[in-house]
């Protein structure tokens, strides 16, 4: 009994082995699994490197500075020759005195026609020392390295003077005193002929507004609020 059972296994197991080699044959199943599937080499593809641009947000010069600077500015013009008038620098009893001896300006070259532009719009309601302290910002902002390295650079640069309007200035009645005088200012304020009572300063602000800013204030002037 148990030598028949026993060639009965021995028969199974045999039978069971050859369909499985035969089967395994058949699918490829178990020579799939075991090789490896090459992959066909893509080649390298190429991108362009592009320069990484941060935007810079310098503090703002009017209650407007508040929002975030826009695109850059183009590049900077190069500034007007300085021409101090030594004589009229050294006769000049007052600041007055100073801008009356000014001559007048037929023509002005485009950045001295921003730099008065801005202190027309900016102060000529102004005292002629409240008018030469924003002249001298603008100055200051041109030749710190920190902003536009022109004066029409840092008037037009964006979100800082809220009399600005995309690329241009509302008209200027050119007739008028205040313009003469915003030129005259604007002479003395690149000449540096006449020292300014916030000599230094980078930043004002309208006083009537108080954006709460963390930098050194010096002094107030008339309607504006002057800091380092």
């Amino acid at each position: 009994m148990s030598s028949k059972l026993t060639k009965a296994s021995i028969a199974a197991v045999a039978a069971t082995f050859m369909t499985t080699v035969f089967t395994a044959q058949g699918s490829g199943a178990i020579a799939q699994d075991n090789q490896p599937v090459l992959v066909p080499a893509q080649p390298d593809q190429q991108f362009p490197l592009q320069p990484v641009s941060q935007p810079q947000s310098p503090a703002p010069v009017s209650e407007d500075a508040a929002r975030p600077r826009g695109d850059a500015v183009p590049a900077a013009v190069p500034l007007p020759p300085v021409s101090v008038r030594t004589d009229a620098v050294r006769s000049a009893a007052s600041l007055a005195a100073l801008v009356n001896a000014q001559s007048p300006a037929d023509s002005l070259s485009a950045e001295l026609n921003c730099l008065a532009g801005a202190i027309y719009f900016e102060a000529k309601g102004e005292s002629l020392p409240g008018q030469l302290a924003v002249g001298r910002v603008v100055v200051a902002r041109s030749r710190s390295g920190r902003f536009p390295a022109s004066y029409c650079g840092v008037v037009y640069q964006p979100s800082q003077f809220s009399f600005v309007r995309g690329r241009s200035m509302p008209g200027i009645d050119r007739s008028s005193r205040s313009w003469r005088n915003a030129v005259a200012i604007a002479q003395i304020a690149h000449e540096g002929s006449w020292k300014s009572p916030v000599e230094g300063a980078l930043f004002f602000h309208a006083a009537r507004v108080s954006p709460g800013w963390n930098r050194a204030r010096i002094a107030r002037i008339d309607n504006h609020v002057f800091y380092r």
